[in-house]
């Protein structure tokens, strides 16, 4: 599959595009019908009609962003007019959600014209509580930006100019200290004349640049005084009084280079012309003005910074725009000033001098960052830069007079800012970044199903694994060519390995007693089962993690790799357990697959696995071992074999947070727990433990199926090495992330 039928699929299965609108309040009954529409809506539309702010409280402009472009400056690719950016707009909506909760409409103007895409904002400023101009050309960019900001009472910011300048800005601040320098002193050169480079010049010398020492080059030089070619009134207000009138020239002897222009601009020359201690920021995407090596190469006191995610102070808008949009919103301010930018410049600068916590550091494959020449600026996905930004903008929105209804309380703004950020998309990309620090070995039975081949090209383009795909060679070939993917994984046909004798023979020592002969074993693992071919590379160590089970039945699965691999001698018996994603929280829950009627024992060992587990994917477990009864309520024998669980649990590790026998809703439900002090639970319940397979595995289809989760799994618990069973109705997506999972487990068998 190349990587244009995998963007274009991702575009377009399931429901179109990327983003959709969800109803915010039950519309169920006539009574909710009543409320929504008429007669009940024209309370709220006679409030706002008397008080237009309470258009705030009534409908949802104060969380409401539109991201608008008239498609004439896109990414990379130019002028492709306004319906053929709504792609990347819907994408922006979704950083926008992912980052901060903050909902967008996008809006796409057909026209090249600045004063109709002025008219169009203009005239929807009752419908969005801010505006987000993006992917649109220079210098028209300027000129929208400035109108809509003069004539409109709601946040106007042009992402293109002011996030690169916001972000590149704080890594400009802490490398000058590194290098003990004093922004008045230093002299800049800025390469591209666009928005995001007249944006960056404009924001250094907000910083404390001297405007003289800030020099703007474009494809025809350096941007002087006096010069008449390519010029625009944005140009001019930047141009300086200089004889020199090249790239060449202007960095001669410069401090920082700010590059937004094209690959290749810099040339390992102009480096060593540089003054000591040089910054360079090359942000041109998809490729640098000029590469980290190759500056390095030349001298090694330079200070790197880029657009790219494979090198160290990657430059992301994502640092900024969420956050700054929050901010704004959650004061009403009526624009973003000068202060509010200054203010997310700083609070960026400040977080990358903190010490970066083990969670951030995790999700990055465990490596270490600390401030100094290879950190200046934070992870892009670093979590802590909502609850630097937004607090920091909506303070100087109030400090400088622009907001309409100011915080009052600072620390419970930060803790409701910590509540957007649930957990579960941040555990499941922790899972997938601790996988690519050291990618195992996977086998695949059913290498030729299309699913699987799918997910294993992803797999390795991710680098989260590494594939082993079995099944007929040619077979195998012939499909990974119709799909049209470029898959380099290994392929092994049993027919034909030089592994098949070694296996043959294993099994038939494992299983001689069973009733299997040498014969048949050769026939077992050559032709007649590849999950056993399979298993038998997991144990003889020529694979690390098993996944198997989207062409056949769940047994047909397990049983193979029960026979092969083995549960863990300790234990009574293995388990299964699922990940359950919801939109603001993540829970596991176990048995849903193995045990049908477990004894108490059995709970305990299911409860301790699961901890185990839950620990592997940086959670702290609390366990509530579920019942139809809260801490005694009902006395019956299967409410007591609940509670006996408990107490073995709670014997066998005491350092656990345990309890029950408790209902679902108790356990997971802050308000019911309270109700019982004594509980040990400290909070909610992460990890459910079922009485039975009946309860267990009716309440994850529910879920997943009617509740809306995402569900992961059956993760199989207390195998000797990690096997994991496949969905027939997995797709591609969900294999891929339980191949995650399989890794990180393989991880902790070593």
């Amino acid at each position: 599959m190349t990587k244009k039928i995998d963007a274009l699929e991702y575009h377009s299965t399931g429901r179109k595009g990327k983003i959709e609108v969800v109803p915010t309040k039950p519309c169920l009954t006539s009574r909710d019908l009543s409320l929504a529409y008429t007669p009940g809506v024209a309370e709220p539309c006679l409030e706002i009609e008397k008080n237009p702010e309470e258009a705030y409280k009534y409908t949802a402009k104060g969380n409401l962003v539109a991201v608008v472009s008239n498609g004439t400056a896109v990414l990379g690719l130019g002028n492709i007019g306004a319906i053929a950016g709504k792609p990347v707009m819907e994408g922006k909506g979704i950083l926008f959600k992912r980052f901060a909760d903050v909902d967008v409409f996008d809006l796409e103007v057909k026209s090249e014209n600045p004063d109709d895409v002025i008219k169009v904002v203009q005239l929807l400023e009752p419908t969005f509580g801010g505006i987000n101009l993006e992917d649109i050309k220079a210098p028209e960019c300027f000129y929208i930006e400035e109108e809509l900001k003069k004539t409109m009472n709601i946040p106007v910011f042009h992402d293109d100019q002011h996030g690169t300048a916001i972000i590149s800005s704080a890594a400009l601040i802490n490398a000058l200290m590194l290098v003990n320098k004093k922004i008045e002193d230093i002299r800049i050169v800025v390469n591209g004349a666009g928005a995001a480079g007249v944006a960056c010049a404009n924001l250094a010398i907000s910083l404390g640049a001297r405007q003289q020492n800030v020099m703007m080059c474009d494809t025809k030089g350096v941007i002087f005084k006096g010069r008449t070619e390519g010029m625009n009134v944005y140009k001019e207000r930047l141009a300086v009084d200089t004889e020199l009138r090249s790239l060449e020239d202007a960095m001669k002897g410069a401090d920082i280079f700010i590059g937004v222009s094209a690959k290749g601009a810099v040339t390992p020359q102009m480096v060593r012309d540089m003054a000591k201690d040089p910054i360079i920021m090359a942000m041109a995407n998809p490729d640098p003005e000029i590469t980290p090596e190759e500056a390095l190469a030349v001298r090694s006191d330079v200070i790197m910074a880029t657009g790219r995610s494979d090198y160290p102070n990657q430059v992301n808008n994502v640092l900024g725009f969420p956050f700054i949009f929050r901010g704004a919103l959650d004061v009403r301010a009526s624009t973003i000033n000068e202060e509010m930018k200054v203010a997310a410049v700083m609070a960026l600068a400040e977080l990358a001098r903190e010490d970066c916590p083990d969670s951030v550091c995790r999700a990055y494959g465990n490596e270490k960052f600390s401030f100094g020449r290879n950190y200046i600026i934070p992870k892009p996905f670093d979590p802590r830069a909502l609850l630097r930004v937004a607090p920091a903008v909506a303070k100087a929105a109030m400090d400088s007079g622009v907001a309409r209804q100011p915080i009052e309380d600072m620390d419970r703004y930060v803790e409701s800012l910590e509540a957007l950020q649930g957990k579960a998309k941040e555990t499941l990309r922790f899972v997938i970044n601790k996988a690519k620090c050291d990618p195992k070995k996977i086998v695949f039975p059913e290498g030729d199903n299309e699913k699987i081949l799918k997910a294993a090209y992803n797999l390795i383009e991710e680098g989260i694994a590494q594939p082993i795909l079995i099944g007929n060679r040619k077979k195998v070939q012939d499909k990974i060519a119709e799909l049209g993917l470029d898959l380099n994984a290994t392929i092994i046909d049993p027919e034909d390995s030089e592994l098949t004798e070694g296996y043959a023979q294993e099994l038939y020592r494992l299983r001689q007693r069973r009733g299997v002969t040498l014969s048949e074993a050769r026939r077992i693992v050559r032709r007649k089962s590849r999950n056993h071919f399979g298993s038998l590379m997991v144990r003889m160590g020529d694979a690390d993690a098993l996944m198997s089970g989207i062409d056949s039945h769940y047994p047909d699965t397990i049983r193979p790799a029960l026979e092969v691999i083995g549960r863990q001698p300790q234990l009574t018996g293995v388990h299964g357990m699922y990940m359950m994603i919801f939109k603001k929280g993540i829970y596991f829950l176990a048995d849903t697959t193995v045990e049908i009627d477990p004894t108490a024992e059995e709970l305990a060992e299911t409860a301790l696995l699961a901890a185990e587990k839950v620990r592997l994917l940086d959670i702290v477990p609390k366990i509530a071992m579920l019942s139809f009864s809260n801490f005694g309520s009902v006395n019956h024998e299967l409410t007591l074999k609940v509670k006996k669980a408990v107490e073995l649990v709670k014997q066998k590790a005491p350092e656990l947070e345990v309890d029950g026998e408790m209902q679902a809703d108790t356990a997971t439900t802050p308000e019911l727990l309270a109700n019982y002090p004594f509980s040990t639970l400290t909070g909610p319940a992460n990890i459910l433990i079922f009485p039975d397979l009946n309860s267990g595995n009716i309440c994850y289809k529910l879920l997943h199926r009617l509740g809306g989760a995402e569900a992961i799994g059956p993760i199989l618990m207390g195998m000797k090495k990690p096997v994991h069973v496949l969905q027939r109705g997995d797709d591609v997506a969900d294999i891929v992330n339980m191949a995650a999972i399989a890794v990180v487990d393989a991880q902790s068998v070593e």
